[in-house]
């Protein structure tokens, strides 16, 4: 193992060091067969996903064209957490620079609401192609979609872009071992000598307020969705309606209850093993982006076609 220098250093920082499971170090070998899969399943079924649907032009519509835009966030998500993380597994490469640890920690913290805010537009899709499906054409045109991904990425980057620049600007008195897989925010901050109050009031009232609009937006898309839906007279018509909505809530219900899990255990952080939240918050990076192509080409006809098409293609 690469000796790791003392944590009572009084020299300037420029490198990181991450230690996994501080506690359970052995664990690094049990996890990292799991977790490559884990990547692997990842990589390759959102990849899938966004060739289909480029090749496929019966699948050039917005809804797809948003979930091309959720693929490629769980894309880069996934490989600026793991492949870190599996390189500290395999390779016992821990150290990490300084500023590699800030913008892994931007990219982390922005693309989590980008993801959040990209299922709010979802959800008012399908809002308006259930209550309003004549105006559907005229209201979710490629124009609305370029300029909803345009909000998604401007409003998340810039209103959480502050959390790593403010912990960057702590002063760093020489302790640089991170007892976390990833630059978490707070992991990183409290080996300032600088009081990291601000920063970590600033990561919370941004990070409820983005996810928790997104949220209660989505609440409301489906609040009206279900009333249209239960005054629909036609036989087989609401399930037909619901139907639609399927894949996208299951996605909501996965990417909910992991960041449900990861709050809830930090609370109570007193509680659990760190080793356990430190393993949390490094499935919450990869168990959603696995889940989320599976889900759609399984429950959606025309993208499982679309899948088949290319794949006979290959033949």
């Amino acid at each position: 193992m690469t000796a790791l220098p003392s944590n009572c250093s009084t020299s300037p920082v420029s490198e990181f060091f991450l230690i996994c499971f501080p506690n359970y170090q052995s664990w690094q070998h049990w996890l990292s067969l799991p977790l490559s899969l884990l990547f692997l399943l990842a990589m390759g079924a959102n990849a899938t996903l966004l060739i289909t649907i480029r090749l496929e032009t019966s699948l050039h519509e917005p809804m797809y064209y948003l979930l091309s835009l959720l693929s490629l966030l769980d894309i880069v998500l996934c490989l600026t957490v793991i492949p870190k993380v599996l390189a500290i597994f395999w390779f016992d490469l821990r150290s990490i620079s300084f500023s590699a640890c800030f913008l892994q920690m931007f990219i982390m913290n922005s693309f989590l609401p980008m993801e959040s805010c990209t299922f709010m537009v979802m959800a008012y899709d399908r809002y308006v192609a259930i209550c309003h499906p004549l105006r559907y054409p005229s209201i979710m045109t490629s124009q609305f979609v370029v300029k909803a991904s345009v909000f998604i990425v401007a409003r998340n980057a810039l209103l959480t872009a502050p959390i790593p620049i403010l912990t960057a600007r702590l002063q760093y008195c020489g302790k640089n071992i991170i007892e976390n897989c990833i630059c978490a925010n707070l992991s990183v901050s409290r080996l300032s000598c600088d009081n990291f109050t601000l920063n970590r009031l600033y990561q919370f009232v941004v990070g409820w307020t983005l996810l928790g609009s997104d949220f209660v937006l989505i609440f409301v898309s489906y609040t009206f969705i279900l009333r249209a839906v239960l005054r629909f007279k036609a036989e087989g018509a609401a399930v037909k309606a619901l139907s639609t909505c399927g894949s996208h809530f299951i996605l909501i219900l996965f990417f909910s209850t992991i960041l449900l899990v990861v709050v809830l255990t930090n609370v109570a952080r007193k509680r659990v093993p760190m080793d356990i939240l430190i393993l949390l918050n490094v499935l919450h990076h990869l168990i959603p982006p696995a889940l989320n192509p599976i889900v759609y080409g399984v429950r959606t006809k025309e993208i499982k076609q679309g899948i088949q098409k290319l794949l006979h293609r290959q033949i």
